[in-house]
């Protein structure tokens, strides 16, 4: 039977081993990392997130979608916050002050917009210009990362007129917009991001804008304050500039 006195140096010893440096073993929680933003970068986030998940021995979840989908719950757990555009996670921290740890803000890749079109192309749409020719009905989304994109584009070669006239619908997210193009099948072409084709390939064709009339959005992440995973999930921020996930986002759409 051990005495009392070895019984209390043991105990001694084993939280100095703790507090000087003990191996830690990760707990449940903490091999869990919450990813949460809006739907148009889903498809490589949720690829690189997967790739992480294996290499790190963790298990990385992304939801995407709306915010208003999911804002409750990332309230509670959100390891990482990602945006469609800049400005969408700059609206996201005004609207959620205090969620977002500015510091660890970091700009991933670029995409390029460009015209989603029906299958087979039927109204031989290839350039802004097209858009303006009467006949020609738009959707157009006036949220999720796409505020302005169809005025910026125009504005750049005087074209806001015409393409202003044959916008025959204008919603706020991209989930609306693809509802709306399953079931209005009159609507030609929506200005969006490239990237939205490679999620809508049963659905859309792309007209690829030549360079000149081309525009480009960023992609945001940032870490929250509420995190209990900060430093995984800063890894995760710099896996995903590796040229092992960069080469993942080109698939998906983004230079």
């Amino acid at each position: 039977m051990i005495a009392k006195g070895k019984m209390l140096a043991l105990g001694m010893l084993l939280i100095a081993l703790a507090a000087f440096g003990a191996p830690y073993t990760l707990t449940a929680q903490d091999k869990v990392l919450n990813v949460y933003g809006p739907g148009g970068p889903l498809g490589p986030m949720k690829e690189c997130a997967e790739m992480f998940s294996k290499t790190h021995g963790v298990e990385a979840r992304v939801v995407a979608g709306p915010t208003p989908q999911w804002i409750d719950k990332a309230k509670q757990d959100a390891d990482l916050i990602f945006g469609g555009a800049e400005y969408m996670l700059t609206e996201f921290i005004q609207k959620y002050p205090g969620l977002v740890e500015e510091k660890t803000r970091t700009s991933l890749y670029i995409r390029a917009a460009g015209i989603l079109v029906r299958k087979g192309n039927p109204k031989k749409i290839t350039s802004l210009s097209d858009l303006a020719k009467d006949g020609i009905k738009l959707i157009d989304v006036n949220g999720a990362g796409q505020v302005g994109l169809w005025e910026d584009m125009a504005g750049a070669h005087g074209l806001i007129p015409g393409i202003r006239k044959n916008i025959a619908l204008s919603v706020t997210t991209s989930a609306d917009a693809i509802g709306k193009w399953e079931t209005m099948p009159e609507l030609d072409a929506w200005i969006t991001y490239e990237s939205w084709h490679y999620r809508l390939k049963d659905l859309t064709d792309l007209a690829r804008l030549p360079e000149k009339q081309k525009l480009y959005r960023g992609t945001p992440i940032a870490v929250t304050t509420i995190s209990k995973n900060k430093e995984l999930a800063k890894q995760f921020i710099d896996f995903l500039k590796t040229e092992q996930c960069h080469k993942v986002f080109q698939k998906w759409g983004w230079k």
